[in-house]
């Protein structure tokens, strides 16, 4: 049994989470809302809710945890042979927060497979409320002015958590991860929470680890200034790690 979360009902310690053994490994709790107090308090303790359309809010806290470290991003060669191109060619723009609830609902969107999705008005909601607070932002690909791909996720202090991807042209998901990464890595964010394990995120060099690491990784980076000024660098230009 999980607990059910009212409005004014903390988190329970992560530790509870269910396990393999109990069916719903990570599942933590149910209830409550998500309003942009409650995700915060969520993320600060390493927990992020997922459900279907007609369940009720659930949230989870897995171990292992799928993080990609930012020193440990793989990019293909011809992903950086596309990256260095699109720097050069005047069609293509990368954004960051020009249009954040466009690129959720994008995500949202049905897949080619006819997979549904998780991403419901209510999750749009409390995640665009964050993203006016200053803690979601988008990673955005424009192609002839149009929006060809993005990513999206959350931030607190020296932490990023990943949400989703979409792209509507070839490889535009990962030129905009490629991109908020290089961001991320140069404002001194050494971790990226992932969330789920899956093959997909392994060839990017995402890899899982201890929850009780993650905890103690996610603790340290909350803690730091937070990120003020979202704007892209040219994926060539290299910075100083503050």
């Amino acid at each position: 049994m999980i607990p059910w979360l009212e409005a004014d009902t903390p988190f329970p310690d992560v530790s509870l989470a269910l396990k393999d053994e109990d069916g719903a490994a990570g599942l933590l709790a149910a209830g409550a809302d998500l309003s942009a107090d409650r995700l915060l308090d969520a993320y600060r303790h390493g927990i992020f809710p997922w459900f279907s359309e007609g369940q009720p809010i659930l949230w989870w806290s897995t171990d292992p945890r799928m993080v990609l470290m930012t020193d440990d991003f793989k990019v293909s060669d011809s992903l950086k042979k596309k990256l260095r191109k699109i720097s050069r060619d005047g069609r293509w723009e990368i954004r960051f927060d020009s249009a954040f609830e466009q690129v959720m609902r994008a995500c949202a969107a049905p897949r080619r497979d006819g997979a549904g999705t998780w991403i419901s008005e209510e999750i749009v909601a409390g995640y665009t409320e964050l993203h006016r607070r200053g803690h979601a932002h988008s990673s955005e690909v424009w192609l002839d002015g149009q929006l060809a791909g993005g990513a999206y996720g959350v931030c607190i202090g020296r932490m990023f958590y990943g949400e989703s991807m979409f792209a509507r042209v070839s490889d535009a998901s990962k030129i905009a991860l490629a991109h908020l990464v290089h961001f991320l890595s140069a404002q001194g964010v050494k971790m990226i929470d992932c969330q789920q394990e899956t093959s997909h995120l392994a060839s990017l060099g995402a890899a899982p680890i201890p929850r009780t690491e993650f905890i103690d990784r996610l603790q340290q980076a909350i803690v730091a200034p937070d990120i003020r000024d979202w704007a892209p660098i040219p994926w060539e230009m290299k910075m100083s790690t503050p």
